[in-house]
This record gives C-alpha cells, structure tokens and sequence, in this order.
C-alpha cells in the first residue's frame, strides 16, 4: 500500500522537474547559452581596401574578375580587340598613390595576349575610339612579385586609349612589308 508521501515522491521523481515560478505563469524555462565568439575577421590588404572603395565611385564598373573601369571616352561601334589582335595604344601606369611607372611617348603597339591579364581583359572591353581607367588588382597584375619600381602586391592604374587593333596576322605583314626596302 502506499502513502500519500511516497505517492508524490514517486510522481516528483517521473515528472521533469519545473519551477514553481514557470508552473505559475506557465512560461517555459530557458537556458542561457554561451554565445559563440565571433570569428575574427581578418583586415583588408591595402589593395583590397582601395578597390572596396573605389567600387563604389560613381561611373566604376567591376567585372567578375575584379577588374575595375570607368570609360572616360566610349569609342565607335561594336567591334573589339580579341586575344588574337594587336592594338595600338596610349596608356599610362601609375600607382594608386599617383607614381607613374610607365608611360608610351607614341602610340604603342601592343598584342592583347601579351600583357598582364588585367590589361588584356580591359582591351578586350573597347571599341576603337574609347578611354577607358581601368584598375587591376595584385591577382590580375604581378601579383606578389616586385616588377622594376612596381611593388609586390600593387594595384595598377592606367589610362588607355584604344587608337587601333588588327589581326596579328596582319600586324606581321605590316611589319614584313616596312622592313623590306621600297622598290627603286
């Protein structure tokens, strides 16, 4: 037989224990949990941090490989240069802290293979005509590597102006034919 006590001894110990206070208001009771710590969020490079903020000028374009552009003068028609052309440029390549460390004194030939990735995917975007400052990040640059008076890991800013592009091919003719001497 059992007693009254033992009765709610034996209920005391299969019921989940609740507090008086919850019972009473019927809130359920929550615990604290220890917040996680936030990851830490590692600073920007200073190349990372002058492109973050340069996108967000007005008239900067940013292509998914994180070139970034501002056409300053659009050009004529549609046709643009393609890794197979050579284009005749003027450029100059400064630093974002406004070093020039290059610079063409005459319009300057140049393959679109043939130059940091940066460079060619901005030339790939221009029609005849066009100036176009472009910015290309270390990745799409020289990288981690010090190139002459370029540091390691330096944004490249250039002003181009697209004069000109031909086939390859007919950049060599061209070259074959000024190199042989005129017919007398």
């Amino acid at each position: 037989m059992r007693t009254p006590v033992l009765a709610g001894l034996i209920g005391a110990m299969l019921l989940p224990a609740v507090s008086v206070d919850a019972a009473a208001t019927k809130k359920p009771v929550h615990r604290v949990v220890p917040a996680k710590p936030a990851a830490a969020v590692p600073p920007l490079s200073p190349a990372d941090a002058f492109l973050a903020k340069n996108a967000k000028l007005r008239g900067v374009v940013t292509t998914p490989s994180g070139l970034q552009y501002r056409v300053l003068t659009p050009g004529a028609g549609a046709a643009k240069p393609t890794d197979a052309d050579v284009t005749l440029v003027n450029y100059v390549g400064k630093l974002i802290d406004g070093t020039t460390f290059d610079q063409s004194k005459q319009p300057t030939p140049m393959p679109v293979s043939g130059v940091v990735p940066g460079f060619s995917e901005a030339l790939k975007l221009m029609p005849k005509g066009a100036k176009y400052r472009v910015w290309i990040k270390p990745s799409l640059g020289y990288g981690d590597q010090a190139t002459g008076p370029i540091p390691a890991g330096s944004v490249l800013a250039f002003d181009i102006e697209l004069l000109d592009f031909v086939s390859t091919a007919q950049f060599e003719q061209m070259q074959q034919q000024a190199a042989t001497p005129a017919a007398q």
